[in-house]
């Protein structure tokens, strides 16, 4: 582990880690995307993870994975397809961001994806976190995996009576608490998890961070970083997806009208006790998703 300025007031270091051990050890969640050296069937699981609870993602990772079981089948795959399959998880542009990553991977990377860290940030919705969780898990190789759950453990054992941290002050920590990868001297998957390698090292902060949450304490609230996430009903992010499950329900050839669509989505939201969608909203609307990738537009018809 490197060395690093700890923090005063909360934890000592060597405490720190044996907590972590200890709590991870109790706490533990067996998911079926942990210990897999399938990097693909672990990025899927690590981008649907993002803003969406295990209990929605376990159904749909199993799901998306039966209907695109590679890299190369997901970049094959058409969008309404793809997002069909993701329908239900939400944050639908996500599912755009990875048919794109795996079309880049198709086409750059043989179908593969690249084990450098700089050639995972590059592809499309792949982030620090999600990069470093990829390598960490699927290749157990040490990295900066600063996520919710993983913030939430630093917050609480190490700085906690100090409001709005950082995650400039975190991320030193957490890069130095991080095991080293396996020597070498086993074969790939070999490497005993009880000597904690990065990947059952981020497994323990991840399920002691979710048990921290589940006990009612949400020490993320301690970030710099902190928001509470905004309704959804009545958003605009509600109005969108209402918009892309329409359209996608539609027939491939024929399509539909955009202004039928605008009554249908105008009669629902007055249905539901809110004010209706004026056009030039529901127009707003219909170019993000349009130049998003969602559909396409043939004069005034909508065509998934």
């Amino acid at each position: 582990m490197r060395e690093v300025a700890w923090p005063e007031g909360g934890l000592p270091r060597a405490e720190f880690v044996e907590r972590v051990r200890a709590m991870g050890e109790a706490h533990y969640r067996e998911l079926p995307w942990r210990h897999l050296d399938d990097a693909y069937a672990v990025l899927v699981s690590e981008v649907m993870l993002q803003q969406t609870q295990v209990a929605r993602v376990e159904k749909f990772w199993r799901r998306f994975l039966g209907a695109f079981p590679t890299i190369d089948a997901l970049a094959a795959a058409s969008t309404s397809d793809v997002l069909e399959r993701w329908q239900g998880l939400g944050y639908n542009r996500r599912a755009l961001a990875l048919k794109k990553a795996a079309e880049t991977c198709a086409a750059r990377y043989a179908g593969h994806l690249p084990r450098a860290y700089e050639e995972l940030v590059a592809l499309p919705g792949i982030g620090p976190a999600t990069a470093a969780g990829v390598r960490a898990f699927a290749w157990q190789l040490p990295g900066v995996y600063l996520e919710t759950n993983v913030r939430a453990v630093f917050l609480h054992d190490l700085f906690p009576h100090d409001e709005k941290v950082p995650d400039r002050t975190l991320i030193p920590l957490v890069e130095a608490t991080c095991p080293p990868a396996p020597d070498g001297s086993l074969p790939d998957g070999a490497f005993p998890d009880a000597l904690f390698s990065p990947r059952s090292w981020y497994y323990a902060l991840l399920d002691y961070g979710a048990h921290l949450k589940a006990t009612g304490a949400n020490p993320t609230r301690k970030s710099a970083h902190y928001t509470r996430q905004s309704a959804f009903e009545g958003s605009r992010r509600q109005k969108r997806s209402w918009i892309v499950r329409r359209v996608l329900a539609a027939d491939a050839d024929a399509g539909v009208r955009a202004q039928e669509v605008h009554a249908e989505l105008d009669a629902a939201e007055r249905a539901s006790g809110r004010d209706g969608v004026d056009e030039a909203t529901f127009a707003s609307i219909v170019d993000d998703l349009l130049s998003e990738g969602f559909f396409k537009r043939t004069g005034d018809v909508l065509v998934p």
